[in-house]
């Protein structure tokens, strides 16, 4: 019984914010990686553990993960599904194992630690081009999404020294932007 409670107390303190960034589709996400980030701090002695099955139904392949957290004799565990790809351009058949993984630990994050990233009609992207994303929670958070319009502008100040990379980024952010790591990496990239 004691299990329950201290999951209780994680979910309750748990915050595992979408920092991730999805160019194609325009939309912030998380990854299984930042919950597991955001959970560690607070398991105050709750062992995690992820694993995954391979499993055919049919003629289909899923992956099927299991999110396990324990506390002395006591565990609780939830599985997340999620189907291989016949086929993803791009990637090879290890890849699209490994990207199914990563899908299905995810989803069995969320179920053990009552995350919901379900999105409704209602978190539509209806911005105009250059308006600033703001987070599917209702806390305010402006994504920073207008690297490729300002690159050149930024390259300009890299290249006479006005600015660093790390200065750009520190000046979006204290505009109230929040910076995908891949737009970070972007930024700190330019030469």
């Amino acid at each position: 019984m004691e299990l329950k409670t201290r999951l209780a107390e994680v979910q309750q303190a748990l915050k595992a914010p979408k920092s991730e960034w999805n160019d194609f589709s325009r939309y912030p996400y998380r990854t299984g990686e930042n919950i597991i980030e955001a959970v560690k701090p607070i398991l105050s002695g709750l062992l995690l553990t992820i694993s995954d099955e391979v499993v055919a139904v049919g003629d289909r392949i899923y992956v099927k993960a299991t999110a396990r957290i324990e506390f002395g004799s006591e565990s609780i565990e939830v599985c997340g599904w999620a189907r291989e790809s016949l086929a993803k351009k791009g990637m090879d058949d290890s890849q699209i194992t490994g990207s199914t993984s990563s899908y299905a630990r995810k989803y069995a994050l969320n179920g053990l630690f009552l995350i919901d990233d379900a999105k409704d009609a209602d978190s539509m992207d209806n911005r105009q081009k250059n308006e600033p994303v703001k987070s599917e929670r209702q806390d305010d958070v402006k994504w920073y999404n207008d690297f490729d319009r300002q690159k050149s502008q930024m390259l300009d100040k890299l290249r006479s020294g006005e600015q660093t990379a790390e200065g750009i980024i520190q000046s979006l952010k204290k505009s109230g932007y929040k910076l995908s790591g891949k737009t970070e990496q972007a930024i700190k990239a330019l030469k």
